[in-house]
């Protein structure tokens, strides 16, 4: 297999797409070998990201653009209503899914994961790629362990499919590794108005924002006896995502399975 690791960009109109191709353009160790949309047919996807033409043609068809080409990874930032069957057709082909679309249940993971150890392949979902949100996530599973009443907040822009962000569900998860599950808040406690507290997660609470003019934040409250702790990040431009993108791609050569997280590879 070549050095250079050949890849497909599914959802290459969108927004986070647009800047998955730009990254591949940009990196001499990547090569962009397919771009798919569900728009733009045929236009070429260095000039639809404000690049020079570099030769790919943004196809419709997902299984048609890769059984035209010899693509190692696919990166796909679609919508949730889209990525498994996107994945399912590239891990049928031998090529390496990086999702970053968020909104995938359990067992779909599990199906996954299933599907690139039978195809002798491997592939990564994560929630977020951005090296700061990892280490937020991190941080805040660190403090579980010395103050377990705990709430998160997270911010999105109003065309966010999905609620809670798949960054949420991923904290509150390495956050209830480190702490005893119990019900937080006062027993007698009762909402007024229905889901005024949140979602409920191993005892303690998720929000969701959704409003115009909001790109992504979180923040991880921590509550204890005369003190609080917040843990918040801030993303404020898409291309933040994009190094750890980078090495995502470059990671999932190496695997077996599907690898859920990006923490697992930022020590």
């Amino acid at each position: 297999m070549s050095s250079i690791i050949h890849v497909a960009v599914a959802g290459a109109n969108g927004r986070m797409g647009k800047e998955v191709v730009k990254m591949v353009l940009t990196d001499p160790n990547l090569k962009l070998v397919a771009a798919i949309s569900r728009s733009n047919e045929g236009v070429d996807a260095g000039l639809l990201v404000g690049k020079e033409a570099c030769g790919v043609l943004v196809r419709t068809d997902l299984e048609a653009a890769l059984s035209g080409v010899d693509a190692h990874v696919m990166v796909d930032f679609t919508t949730p209503h889209s990525v498994m069957a996107n994945s399912s057709i590239a891990i049928r082909q031998g090529v390496r899914p990086v999702i970053g679309t968020t909104g995938l249940k359990p067992a779909d993971i599990e199906e996954l994961d299933k599907l690139c150890k039978n195809n002798g392949i491997g592939g990564i979902i994560a929630p977020n790629f951005s090296i700061g949100a990892i280490l937020m996530m991190k941080f805040a599973a660190q403090a579980a362990k010395y103050m377990p009443h705990v709430e998160i907040i997270e911010y999105h822009g109003d065309q966010k499919l999905d609620a809670p962000s798949g960054t949420s569900i991923k904290t509150a998860e390495m956050i209830a590794l480190n702490r005893q599950e119990f019900r937080q808040g006062n027993p007698n406690e009762e909402e007024t108005i229905d889901g005024a507290r949140g979602g409920l997660y191993n005892g303690f609470r998720i929000h969701s924002v959704r409003l115009p003019g909001v790109f992504a934040q979180q923040e991880v409250i921590f509550g204890g006896y005369g003190q609080t702790l917040k843990i918040r990040h801030d993303s404020y431009d898409r291309e933040g995502y994009m190094p750890g993108v980078n090495i995502a791609v470059k990671k999932a050569m190496e695997l077996s399975g599907i690898v859920y997280g990006f923490e697992h590879f930022i020590d």
